[in-house]
């Protein structure tokens, strides 16, 4: 069994590659061609440590993703999330390799955005703000980096500090990349990107912009203020998962039926001149796509 390192996989796992995987993946996944069910989330007793166990399968490969989640590794030098995922053959079960989850986390969520952005957004995008200074932050920056060279992106921290910090270390990408004055500029595209328990993006819901809702990966917590997803027409990546996650979805109290899921937005161009809402949650299907990129390459080495 190969196992990948962090630099190895992302060698592999490119944005233009992982968008078009998930494209596909994301057709399977609502034809049935893919069985996903709900993540199993366990505390442990007494502690604030979490296990998530996140399986997905297809007609190819099976795959599990394991993390384990200690908030109280930020006082050290241990990270917060860690994890593999392990891909077998469907057919056989033999275990074939790991990844590193966190790593492909990353990579998934933020090239799911950027699929967001080719379905939903109002093209040609130029301005682009992204609310939150974290690691979701910088691959989201990275994504941009490497689809929309040169664009305009904000970055709006929890202070001016923080912005300024984070643009001055990712400054060696290819992007117009400078903290969020808030001078009420005219964003095409808002992504946030943060863990709040606190509404952090309160501006009206315009028509022509996408509003990107990263974070808020549990009912407790929100970053997009009700009004907006109200008042927008939203789009989630899994409609199994989302209900029982999508902080900002529930806390706005809106009714499931008028939520569709992106599959939609493949099959039938959206109208763009409306606020449109992307809600996205994650599932393992999204990183069976990005286990299905690794079985590929490597059947053809």
């Amino acid at each position: 069994m190969k196992f990948y390192s962090i630099a190895e996989t992302k060698k592999i796992l490119t944005y233009p590659v992982l968008v078009e995987a998930l494209k596909q993946t994301i057709q399977a996944y609502d034809r049935g061609d893919i069985h996903c069910p709900e993540r199993v989330t366990t505390m442990a007793p007494d502690r604030s440590s979490l296990l998530m166990v996140m399986p997905a399968t297809s007609r190819e490969i099976l795959v599990t993703k394991i993390l384990t989640i200690c908030p109280d590794n930020a006082a050290s030098e241990r990270p917060v999330i860690q994890g593999q995922i392990s891909c077998a053959d469907a057919e056989n079960g033999k275990m074939l390799f790991v990844l590193d989850a966190p790593t492909v986390t990353m990579l998934r969520t933020s090239a799911l955005s950027m699929l967001a952005i080719e379905l939903l957004a109002k093209q040609p995008i130029e301005k682009i703000l992204i609310i939150g200074t974290g690691v979701q932050a910088v691959a989201h920056c990275e994504a941009l980096a490497a689809l929309y060279p040169d664009i305009s992106v904000s970055i709006r921290g929890r202070s001016m500090e923080r912005s300024r910090a984070f643009c001055q270390r990712l400054s060696s990408l290819p992007l117009r990349l400078q903290p969020d004055e808030r001078d009420g500029s005219d964003f095409d595209v808002v992504i946030t990107v943060t863990s709040s328990r606190e509404v952090i993006y309160n501006e009206p819901a315009l028509a022509g912009r996408l509003v990107i809702a990263v974070g808020a990966f549990r009912p407790e917590m929100i970053e997009i203020a009700p009004e907006i997803v109200r008042n927008s027409v939203v789009y989630v990546d899994d409609l199994i998962g989302a209900p029982s996650e999508a902080g900002d979805i529930i806390q706005a109290g809106l009714e499931w039926s008028k939520v569709q899921p992106l599959a939609l937005a493949l099959e039938s161009k959206p109208l763009k001149d409306q606020p449109i809402l992307f809600k996205s949650v994650g599932c393992a299907a999204w990183d069976l796509a990005a286990c299905q990129v690794v079985y590929e390459f490597a059947g053809k080495r």
